[in-house]
């Protein structure tokens, strides 16, 4: 049953060096808070997933974090490259990273794989692409039933999945609407997972067809308001593109980003002492 608890006390418990971690979020709802908190307490040697990597697997990669990626598309959304991403990749900074890739469709069913216990999942896709060349969990098989060639993805099973949702009740029951991913899959997946919310009620007051993750699919609930700064999370607070913009520039470079990396993160305590860092730095509130 989930634990509600601070998000410093859930990564210390439940993310370990060796993990393999899944942020999932898809434009929106993506955690960044509990990513710096990874940061912050020196996490090493992770194998990352993430379906859309981009600024905060960037700043795990650059912060030496991870040392294999398990992805299907990678960049800063909207604005270019991920450069500690492509530091890593072709430089081996701070430290070689190994890659695997898929599409968005073989990732995705790798997950619903994962969450149904089951060792693979079979999809129409990859004809005519190099991906099987250099992805060993994708293989080809013949469908007993009609002959038919269809590609096999071995199924994705994190150690730990954390996510942000705009809220959570008392018991740890976690709801989360608006664009969605892979997250409820993600979580349905790992054996451990860490949600981040915006706030903690006494009713969540879900609606038919919302996106629900009961307590017992839950190993810890985190109240980080603004948790998924800079991307939005519908009905709070919206997308801060001028953050995503600015990255870019910090990012370019080993000193600025890791001058960047230690005033706002390594040197802040949690997710509020950072917004009130970044407030102080560009003059605008991480909200």
């Amino acid at each position: 049953m989930a634990e509600l608890m601070s998000l410093r006390e859930a990564v210390s418990g439940f993310i370990h060096d060796g993990d393999t971690v899944a942020m999932e979020g898809f434009t929106h709802l993506i955690p960044f808070a509990a990513g710096h908190e990874v940061i912050r307490q020196q996490r090493r040697n992770l194998t990352l997933i993430r379906m859309t990597p981009d600024v905060i697997y960037d700043q795990l990669i650059g912060a030496g974090c991870a040392t294999r990626l398990i992805f299907s598309w990678g960049g800063n959304p909207g604005v270019g490259s991920l450069h500690r991403l492509r530091d890593a990749v072709e430089h081996g900074w701070p430290h070689s990273l190994e890659l695997e890739e898929h599409s968005h469709a073989g990732l995705a069913n790798a997950y619903v794989a994962g969450a149904s216990n089951l060792p693979f999942t079979a999809l129409r896709g990859y004809a005519g692409s190099d991906l099987p060349k250099y992805n060993d969990h994708i293989r080809f098989i013949r469908c007993p039933f009609t002959g038919e060639e269809l590609a096999a993805v071995r199924s994705v099973r994190p150690d730990v999945a954390v996510i942000h949702a705009q809220k959570a009740d008392r018991k740890g029951n976690v709801l989360l609407w608006g664009i969605l991913g892979v997250q409820k899959e993600a979580v349905l997946a790992a054996q451990r997972a860490i949600v981040t919310v915006e706030e903690i009620v006494d009713d969540l007051h879900g609606w038919p067809n919302a996106a629900l993750l009961p307590s017992w699919t839950v190993s810890a609930v985190c109240e980080v308001p603004g948790g998924a700064h800079p991307s939005y999370a519908q009905g709070y607070y919206e997308r801060d593109n001028r953050f995503y913009q600015t990255w870019d520039a910090v990012s370019r470079t080993r000193d600025e980003f890791q001058s960047w990396m230690q005033r706002h993160v390594l040197d802040t305590a949690d997710f509020a002492e950072f917004s009130r860092v970044l407030q102080e730095t560009t003059g605008k509130e991480a909200l």
